[in-house]
């Protein structure tokens, strides 16, 4: 009786009585360390009530930028209280919830359909997937298992960017973001890093791109966008990895005619996204559909058929329909 006493107290000592238990999939990203810290750590009241326990490490296997950072991690989130785990079956049996964090979008289709199938709330960090066709593959697994999930940078939950889409500004006429958008040969060119200039725009001016132009050449990309009901939005990607998110907001009517522009904030931080992905934990309900992260994935993909054309414009219904889909039938 007193050794199981012993246990029972050294259990809750480590886990937290309470606590719910999270996983995290792909030690191969920033973000896995990053969330682990948020929790266990710094333990933000915001996230109060969550830790993550166990960590699967697998996750990228030949992107050098990525497969060259698991012993840091690994002993990052070791020292931070976290069990690694072989297999993910061995994580889904020991956790509440998952952050899906591997970096490669090529791996998140087989990874996420297991999470579905155990029933577990996933948070599928960006990018969902490494192109639109896997994207829409993940989307219908999620309707086939009923699944609670959803996907997102963070670049959409800075201020300005909840601000507007809360309509704090009123309606938005136009905005223009600034992003990088390093390029990695085994994504298509915007899931990579360029979405963290593609989400936000779509977070501020909403759903309803009809047609993308992109103009390239080797310093980096334009991408102009035009919405069924007439308004336009940019993005000016940078070849360079750089930390340069910036841009502005357009309202329809300017507080200030003088001084029209509301200036985009950009990056902020993990934790404003951490704290709405615990929020959905605990709801069951995420912050947008996912729809929204299969227009944002049409999106890229228009404007890079965009891009091989010669800045030609390109249909998102085009983009869809060369997966095989006509998803703006069904969803939109």
């Amino acid at each position: 009786m007193k050794l199981f006493l012993m246990v029972v107290c050294a259990c809750l000592a480590s886990v937290g009585f309470g606590e719910t238990r999270v996983g995290i999939i792909g030690l191969d990203t920033s973000h896995a360390v990053a969330f682990t810290k948020i929790m266990n750590v710094d333990k933000d009241p915001g996230v109060a009530g969550f830790r993550v326990t166990s960590a699967y490490q697998w996750g990228s296997k030949d992107i050098f930028s990525s497969t060259n950072r698991y012993p840091k991690y690994l002993a990052e989130v070791r020292s931070m209280g976290v069990e690694i785990v072989l297999t993910l079956d061995e994580l889904l049996a020991k956790v509440d919830v998952v952050c899906l964090e591997t970096n490669d979008g090529r791996e998140h289709l087989q990874q996420a359909e297991k999470v579905f199938k155990a029933g577990k709330p996933v948070f599928i960090d960006k990018p969902i997937a490494h192109n639109l066709a896997d994207a829409l593959k993940i989307y219908e697994l999620g309707k086939k298992y009923g699944a609670k999930y959803f996907s997102a940078s963070s670049l959409r939950f800075s201020r300005v960017a909840l601000d507007a889409r809360a309509g704090k500004y009123g309606p938005i006429r136009g905005a223009d973001i600034i992003s990088p958008a390093p390029y990695e040969p085994t994504h298509n060119f915007y899931s990579w890093y360029g979405i963290h200039g593609f989400e936000p725009l779509v977070a501020i001016m909403g759903l309803g791109v009809e047609k993308v132009a992109c103009l390239r050449n080797d310093r980096g990309d334009v991408v102009t966008a035009v919405w069924k009901d007439g308004r336009m939005g940019q993005i000016r990607m940078l070849r360079e990895s750089c930390s340069c998110y910036s841009g502005y907001l357009l309202p329809e009517k300017p507080k200030d005619m003088k001084n029209p522009l509301v200036v985009y904030d950009g990056y902020p931080g993990f934790e404003p996204l951490l704290r709405e992905v615990t929020k959905f934990f605990k709801t069951g309900v995420a912050p947008f559909p996912p729809e929204e992260t299969l227009e944002i994935f049409a999106f890229m993909e228009a404007a890079e058929m965009s891009a091989r054309r010669g800045g030609e414009p390109v249909m998102l219904s085009e983009a869809v329909e060369a997966c095989g889909e006509k998803p703006f039938g069904k969803f939109w």
